[in-house]
């Protein structure tokens, strides 16, 4: 099946494509993010495709590897025709993505937890808040300049040498 897939896409979509290759049986697509939306919306509505089911949203920080930082990655599934496919966007550091959540509901939860992990905006997001950190966090644990910190454990036995009152660089303490 990801030879159909290929083969529309590159019928109806081959300038716009950056790269089309397979990975361990799935056809990964990277395009660019303006053109997310309009081939998303030919994925979903074609009648031999029929991506119906946005089953995943993620993204990689690539800092220092890519001229983009981060790769947006999108796991389409069709219920009906029992297929996948990956598509890819970059995008760079305080660079907007394009939201997919007007053609799949599922993107609203998956957008806000990408903004909350890796700073990363949705153009078009009916609510892009966080969704898993505090309000009050300082950052976005994710990004690979994310500060590290390391927190003593409290036991018994070592209760008298921790100060729990250490400062946290995450929740913006100086």
């Amino acid at each position: 099946m990801a030879s159909v897939i290929e083969e529309k896409l590159k019928k109806e979509y081959s300038d716009k494509i950056i790269e089309l290759y397979s990975f361990r049986g799935d056809l990964n697509v990277v395009i660019k993010p303006s053109d997310l939306i309009e081939i998303c919306r030919f994925l979903k509505t074609d009648s031999e495709l029929r991506f119906n089911f946005l089953s995943c949203i993620t993204a990689v920080d690539y800092m220092g590897i890519r001229e983009k930082r981060f790769e947006i990655v999108y796991i389409l599934y069709s219920i009906p025709k029992r297929h996948r496919v990956i598509i890819k966007i970059r995008v760079d550091d305080g660079e907007e993505a394009p939201s997919l959540t007007p053609l799949w509901d599922t993107a609203n939860f998956q957008e806000r937890e990408i903004y909350d992990m890796f700073g990363i905006r949705f153009t078009g997001h009916p609510d892009m808040t966080r969704v898993l950190m505090d309000d009050d966090w300082v950052g976005h644990p994710q990004r690979k300049d994310f500060p590290l910190t390391y927190e003593v454990p409290h036991f018994t036995h070592n209760k008298d040498y921790i100060d729990s009152r250490r400062k946290s660089p995450w929740r913006g303490d100086e």
